[in-house]
């Protein structure tokens, strides 16, 4: 993720988010990390090509306005794409920065 991906701080009003109709455009992703089970004390993020045991931890968060846990995600704007967005997104709302492998959207 490049450094300009984030903005400094957090974006605030809805003056320059997506609109596809009368929808709003959000942008956001499933946070993870896979956790190699190694009994030697090796790199627990090592390869997982073998027969070992792995773990996947996924961060969700917890908002004011709602009483369960959700992934993190928000408005996509006019100005970044949607890499960008979700990038943005998830730092702002879970703190948290990472490498985006899967780029997958849809509309309901």
């Amino acid at each position: 993720m490049s450094s300009d991906a984030v903005a400094a701080s957090s974006r605030k009003g809805r003056l320059k988010q997506r609109y596809d109709n009368e929808f709003r455009l959000v942008a956001g992703c499933v946070p993870y990390r896979v956790n190699k089970k190694d009994d030697e004390g090796g790199n627990p993020c090592s390869s997982l090509g073998d027969d070992t045991a792995a773990e996947v931890e996924v961060l969700m968060i917890s908002t004011p306005n709602r009483a369960d846990m959700v992934f993190p995600k928000g408005g996509w704007e006019d100005d970044e794409d949607v890499y960008q967005a979700a990038c943005r997104e998830t730092t702002e709302e879970a703190g948290v920065k990472g490498i985006i492998n899967v780029c997958h959207h849809t509309q309901r």
